[in-house]
């Protein structure tokens, strides 16, 4: 059975939902100005206590919550911090999002994000998705795309713009990059295998189209070149899947010359695992595997695998300070040694026979 409200209608005509207090609203009750109203909900100092707990107790009686636009007009900043990011539920990019949000929370600014879908290109979807952010009013931007077409990215952003990833231009405007070394990371981890007496360390790749894949390629290549090792050929890129690592670790299962394998990611080496245990070689008897991330699954697998540990909350939060300290026109805050990868090992490495 239908009901109806019997909440007086607002000016505006039935059913409209009545409009909240504004700053004026609360000067008046308070016995203050504006500004002062303002400069309390912002926090910023040159307020004796009393009037500070005078305007808070007004606010608390009438429900104000401000009003981001009259806020931006009042402070020339809306708090809020735009991102953009790959539509993607992998564990590195989402991950890094949620860590991305927090940082932003725990400095006193809001979150507003613009997702892009792989294949529309760095001048379309990442473009695009900037205009969106700077329609929508924020202060700052951070670039958490993992994706690109190998092409330099060029964007028109009147606002600072922090890449997690590779470098950006902004004409007329303030960037810079945070990210931590995904190159020495992959050396990390070749060096590891080669240390346990391997000849080579075979490497499956994830796709290239990924800048943080490259880096692992690289640091993989790196490593081998310092040791004297042999270069072993790259198979077809994977997609970061199970089902990839699966289907590449069926064909290594059958080269006996395969002892020690870098994978690009922990997912992949999941199905690489699995691949070796249907052929009947074992992990880490026969065939030592690494693989990238520190999923939380990755101390339960079988064996328990030994991986590349990416810390998401200090790039999170490296990037995050640099670019309020950019908002705020602030020193950019040291740098902290927190952003570097950590070898974590366990079961699925073992010296070589």
């Amino acid at each position: 059975m239908a009901t109806t409200s019997t909440e007086p209608s607002s000016p505006g005509g039935p059913g409209r939902r009545r409009r909240g207090p504004g700053m004026m609203e609360v000067a008046r009750a308070a016995g203050v100005s504006q500004k002062t109203v303002s400069r309390v909900v912002n926090g910023e100092p040159h307020v004796s206590a009393d009037v500070r707990d005078r305007v808070l107790g007004v606010i608390r009686e009438l429900d104000y919550r401000p009003n981001n636009a009259a806020r931006a007009l009042l402070m020339g900043r809306y708090r809020r911090i735009g991102v953009v990011s790959l539509g993607s539920a992998l564990y590195g990019p989402s991950t890094l999002l949620i860590a991305l949000e927090r940082a932003m929370q725990r400095a006193g600014y809001s979150f507003a994000l613009v997702s892009t879908l792989e294949g529309q290109g760095q001048s379309g979807g990442i473009a695009a998705a900037v205009e969106s952010l700077l329609e929508q009013g924020v202060d700052g931007i951070v670039l958490s795309e993992p994706i690109d077409d190998g092409t330099p990215l060029r964007l028109s952003a009147d606002v600072p713009v922090v890449s997690v990833g590779d470098n950006v231009d902004t004409p007329g405007g303030s960037s810079t990059v945070v990210r931590a070394d995904g190159v020495a990371a992959a050396r990390i981890a070749t060096e590891h295998l080669l240390s346990l007496g391997h000849r080579t360390v075979w490497h499956i790749p994830g796709p290239q189209d990924w800048w943080a894949a490259r880096d692992r390629v690289r640091g993989w290549r790196e490593a081998l070149a310092a040791a004297g090792a042999p270069e072993p050929p790259l198979p077809p890129d994977g997609d970061w899947t199970p089902a990839a690592g699966h289907a590449v670790g069926q064909r290594l299962a059958q080269n006996l010359d395969v002892t020690a394998v870098f994978v690009a990611n922990d997912d992949m080496a999941i199905g690489v695992l699995r691949a070796f245990a249907e052929a009947g070689r074992s992990v880490p008897g026969d065939v030592s595997v690494v693989g990238f991330d520190d999923i939380p699954a990755a101390p339960y697998l079988s064996p328990p695998l030994t991986t590349v540990r990416q810390d998401f909350v200090s790039v999170a939060t490296r990037a995050v300070d640099v670019l309020i300290a950019m908002i705020e026109d602030r020193p950019d805050p040291a740098e902290s040694a927190d952003l570097a990868f950590e070898l974590t090992v366990r079961s699925s490495t073992a010296p070589v026979r």
